[in-house]
């Protein structure tokens, strides 16, 4: 595969730094937010398909060899995706902070 396959209906909220490696297949009606990346690992990677109606946040980042996003998935703000994610869910990452005061 030479491009992308994107269908109809493809929305880039602020496209800025919008990532779409070679090979992705992106489903109908589609938002992606700025600094969004998906791809994959090395050029021999299958490709990754992203189902109808997802809606990936900010800064999210889809990374692997032939993953798929399920029809009508919400991806949350700064996600890190590198497996599978079902239909009809909202996935977000969880980062546990901590602040320790220095001795």
């Amino acid at each position: 595969m030479l491009a992308a396959r994107i269908d109809k209906g493809l929305w880039l909220g602020h496209p800025t730094a919008i990532v779409i490696y070679s090979g992705v297949v992106i489903g109908k009606n589609c938002n992606l937010r700025q600094c969004t990346t998906i791809g994959s690992v090395d050029a021999n990677n299958k490709s990754i398909t992203l189902g109808d109606d997802v809606d990936i946040g900010a800064h999210s980042c889809i990374i692997g060899s032939g993953l798929s996003i399920g029809d009508n998935v919400t991806i949350g703000a700064m996600s890190f995706i590198n497996k599978d994610v079902p239909g009809n869910v909202t996935y977000i990452t969880r980062k546990q902070n901590q602040i320790s005061p220095k001795e």
